[in-house]
């Protein structure tokens, strides 16, 4: 190992002086880039400091003024049990097969799935729910379901 130092001694000492020239001369010119720059990376800096400035006003401006606390709570719901209310459905003349295809929209399935589930026609579903429209004057599933819940004919 030491002859082997020794052999290259020269060549290490050559290496290590033109390294530390390449540095010297880098270190050189950084410096003289810096100074024939200064101006631009003067106005740099301050471009920066002044975005995060501006970043930082803008974030304390806008945040809101009240804190908003949440807090949970279990609420206790008394389910009561569901009864058919048997006078608004003869009052508005619902029959079953009507009251099992608003049942069917209000668990949220399309006229196909109804349908099928009921095996008849689409066209007798679309009939059905069109009669169901018309006795509980609603336009939309969403309003004859409600209308369905108030008269107490929907769970």
């Amino acid at each position: 190992m030491l002859r082997a130092i020794k052999k290259y001694k020269e060549s290490i000492s050559y290496g290590i002086s033109l390294a530390m020239l390449f540095f010297l001369l880098r270190w050189l010119e950084i410096r003289l880039l810096i100074f024939e720059h200064q101006f631009e990376i003067y106005a740099s800096i301050i471009a920066v400091l002044f975005t995060i400035l501006g970043i930082w006003i803008a974030n304390k401006i806008t945040s809101p003024k009240v804190k908003t606390i949440i807090v949970e709570k279990e609420i206790h719901r008394i389910q009561h049990e569901f009864v058919l209310n048997e006078n608004n459905l003869n009052l508005y003349k619902i029959s079953k097969r009507e009251l099992e295809v608003l049942s069917l929209i209000a668990a949220g399935k399309s006229n196909q799935e109804i349908a099928t589930e009921l095996y008849v026609s689409i066209s007798t579903v679309k009939t059905h729910i069109a009669n169901l429209f018309e006795k509980l004057n609603a336009k939309r599933r969403t309003q004859a379901i409600e209308a369905a819940k108030k008269l107490q004919l929907l769970p």
